[in-house]
């Protein structure tokens, strides 16, 4: 993802670049093996120039995770039919890159101490904090722990079947039946 050529002078572009590749970068290699020099290279800018938009590695790295998305959109919509929307997205609607994107920066850089430290804490600020104020009632945090978890797994086994589960129709709709009933019980408690 080399630059070509030297890049025009605007600032805006430039952080908007520069915040492109280390996306490229935290999705496609672990946090510790990602440098900045790597992702100045990807822009054609001096590593120099990542440390003014964005301070440290830890910053960029928080940003990349941040513009992946919190998850909110899973919280709109009424609590009543959520396992139902919810189940349906999981196994009929294409997965949305960034979503994804977001999804493997984090299991690329779970290996590392360091990031995993951010990771959990941002999760837990934008994710997991919202989504148990949102559910309410009692054992909310666990409840929003195993929510995320069915979430995810599901997600993660379709896209290792090539963004399908490898079901026919039939099987696809019982499988969004008896997950929408799995996903719904945890909102309801």
């Amino acid at each position: 993802m080399l630059c070509p050529g030297p890049r025009p002078r605007n600032a805006a572009a430039t952080r908007t670049a520069i915040l492109d590749a280390a996306r490229e970068r935290f999705a496609a290699e672990s946090y510790d093996d990602v440098g900045m020099r790597d992702i100045a290279r990807d822009v054609g800018v001096d590593a120099a120039l990542i440390s003014r938009y964005f301070g440290s590695k830890d910053d960029l790295f928080l940003a990349a995770l941040d513009s992946c998305g919190d998850g909110s959109a899973l919280m709109q919509g009424d609590k009543g039919d959520f396992g139902r929307r919810v189940a349906h997205e999981i196994v009929f609607e294409p997965k949305k890159a960034e979503k994804l994107k977001g999804m493997s920066i984090m299991l690329r850089s779970i290996g590392s101490a360091r990031a995993a430290e951010m990771v959990q804490t941002t999760c837990t600020a934008r994710f997991f904090g919202p989504l148990e104020d949102w559910i309410s009632g009692p054992d909310a945090a666990v409840r929003a722990r195993l929510l995320a978890g069915t979430i995810m797994g599901m997600s993660i086994s379709r896209e290792l079947g090539g963004g399908s589960f490898d079901l026919d129709p039939a099987e696809c709709e019982r499988m969004r039946d008896r997950l929408a009933v799995i996903l719904q019980g945890l909102i309801d408690n």
